[in-house]
């Protein structure tokens, strides 16, 4: 999303993102439909759907608030929102506790997977920051890598799938003659090929790699985004 922020204005980026992130997790469960944990993906996404409904509606209400202060970092104009600022701190949080739950007893076990689906579901309505809230819960889920990708891929679809119904109404006004049919494809392409390219390459790589890249990912996200840089 910070990417396509660059080139059209956030909410249209917002809504860019959702569909191609529908589009390329729909290709996903096709290539690994078979290793789907549905008791876990219901668990998890049906507090997700949920709440994936107030944090929709709720981005509307917190995205007219004034910016709490602005600045430039390098040549890039930071603006730090009361959003940004939530979502930011959150993050650092989840990266924390992960963290300090490697080599010791699993902080987000399994029993937490609801409560994961609403923290999730709720930031993913938001803000569309619903995978870095997911993925600390269904690493501990009993889930080896097929199934944890296949698994995560579902939940999102029915996540980005009801954001985009909420998002319809005023996306649609937006998007005007900007989005053409031709830009649309291409980017629902490169999705998808990353898709393919990320499953090869799946085989090659340990679960703990995975493990530690998120929380990396997480600290350096939720930094970039409580400073108002993205």
């Amino acid at each position: 999303m910070p990417v396509i922020a660059i080139f059209f204005p956030v909410p249209i980026a917002i809504a860019i993102t959702a569909f191609v992130h529908l589009m390329n997790n729909i290709f996903k469960l096709i290539l690994l439909r078979k290793t789907i944990q549905w008791p876990v993906a219901l668990k998890f996404g049906f507090p997700a759907v949920l709440a994936a409904i107030p944090g929709a509606w709720l981005l509307t209400y917190l995205s007219d608030l004034p910016p709490v202060t602005s600045y430039y970092f390098f040549h890039i104009l930071a603006i730090v929102e009361p959003i940004k600022i939530v979502v930011g701190v959150l993050l650092i949080i989840f990266a924390t506790l992960e963290w300090r739950a490697i080599g010791q007893s699993a902080f987000f076990t399994a029993k937490w997977l609801p409560v994961g689906g609403l923290i999730s579901g709720f930031f993913g309505g938001l803000s569309g920051q619903q995978g870095a809230f997911r993925t600390p819960f269904l690493l501990h889920s009993g889930l080896n890598k097929e199934q944890f990708i296949a698994t995560n891929a579902s939940i999102a679809v029915l996540v980005d799938g009801t954001r985009l119904l909420i998002y319809g109404v005023t996306f649609h006004s937006l998007w005007g003659d900007q989005l053409t049919p031709a830009f649309l494809f291409a980017i629902v392409c490169a999705a998808f090929l990353g898709s393919m390219v990320g499953i090869v390459g799946l085989k090659k790589i340990r679960f703990s790699f995975i493990q530690h890249l998120v929380i990396i990912l997480l600290y350096f996200l939720g930094t970039l985004i409580l400073l108002g840089i993205i």
